[in-house]
């Protein structure tokens, strides 16, 4: 079980590194690498290969702006589920995120923008084969509803007529 996260810059690696740490959280074994569809087609497609030759459960998720071709390339070539999770760019105020939401047919990778989402996205994925891996996601839910509801008692008000 591993969760694969493929980034197309170093650029990539504050958000990447938020990602790491909420599968960290989950205690989530992962890996992180750069490669570009674009700059490294051939080294990439190699990466591919080699984790696809594994047998055992994954999930990848993707890093990549601007023309984001990085998912799409990666969905397109392997079996196991594939998260994009863009940067948002100020430079282009965000419209290069359609680059992620447009792919062409048969090429399918889920968009999440938030990165601590999509590694929980990944962690649940996984945990469908994990019974121990799916306690830790109830564990987690159930922390962020106390938190919720610990936030209602301490705002709570009700003013008198």
């Amino acid at each position: 079980m591993k969760v694969i996260i493929l980034m197309g810059s170093r650029s990539d690696l504050p958000l990447v590194e938020k990602i790491c740490g909420a599968l960290d959280r989950f205690g989530v074994p992962w890996e992180r690498r750069v490669a570009s569809a674009h700059k490294s087609i051939r080294y990439l497609l190699d990466l591919l290969e080699r984790y696809e030759a594994d047998a055992g459960p994954r999930v990848y998720i993707t890093v990549a702006g601007r023309s984001n071709a990085l998912s799409g390339v990666v969905d397109a070539n392997v079996t196991a589920p594939v998260i994009a999770c863009p940067p948002y760019s100020d430079q282009f105020a965000g419209a290069d995120i359609f680059s992620s939401l447009r792919m062409p047919s048969g090429v399918a990778p889920a968009v999440v923008l938030d990165p601590e989402a999509a590694a929980l996205m990944a962690v649940k994925i996984l945990a469908l084969q994990d019974v121990a891996l799916r306690q830790r996601v109830q564990e987690y839910q159930a922390q962020m509803t106390e938190q919720i509801l610990a936030a209602d008692r301490e705002v709570a008000v009700q003013r008198p007529h």
